[in-house]
C-alpha cells in the first residue's frame, strides 16, 4: 500500500509562490495517477490538479495558468508548483493517488495528512 507524505506549505503573500511535494512509499509509484485537492474552511474538498503517467496533465479552472503539476518517479514525489497565489488559494492541500484515471482519485483511500497554505492579502 502506498502512503503519502506532504510538505511545503506555509504563509505567503498574495502574488507569492509556493511549491508543494508530496512523498510516496512503495515501489509502484510510477503506475499510479497523482493528484492534489485543497480544502478550505467551512468548503468541500475540491480538486486542483492531477497527472496521469507523465505527461497527461489535467487542472482546475481556477488555477490554470498558475499552478503546475510534475512528478519524479525516480524520486517517488509529486510537486505542485503555485505561482501567483490569492487569499481564494488558501486551504489545507492533500495530495492522493488513484490506481486508474483522474475519476479514481477522489473515492482513493490513498491520501496524505494534508499541508497548510495560507495567502494573506
Amino acid at each position: 500500500q502506498v502512503q503519502l507524505v506532504e510538505s511545503g506549505g506555509g504563509l505567503v503573500q498574495a502574488g507569492g509562490s509556493l511549491r508543494l511535494s508530496c512523498l510516496a512509499s512503495g515501489r509502484t509509484f510510477s503506475s499510479y495517477t497523482m493528484g492534489w485537492f485543497r480544502q478550505a474552511p467551512g468548503k468541500e474538498r475540491e480538486f486542483v490538479a492531477a497527472i496521469r503517467g507523465s505527461a497527461t496533465l489535467y487542472y482546475a479552472d481556477s488555477v490554470t495558468g498558475r499552478f503546475t503539476i510534475s512528478r519524479d518517479n525516480g524520486k517517488n514525489t509529486v510537486y505542485l508548483q503555485m505561482n501567483s497565489l490569492k487569499p481564494e488559494d488558501t486551504a489545507v492541500y492533500y495530495c492522493a493517488a488513484g490506481s486508474a484515471g483522474v475519476s479514481s482519485l477522489s473515492s482513493s483511500n490513498i491520501w496524505g495528512q494534508g499541508t497548510q497554505v495560507t495567502v494573506s492579502s
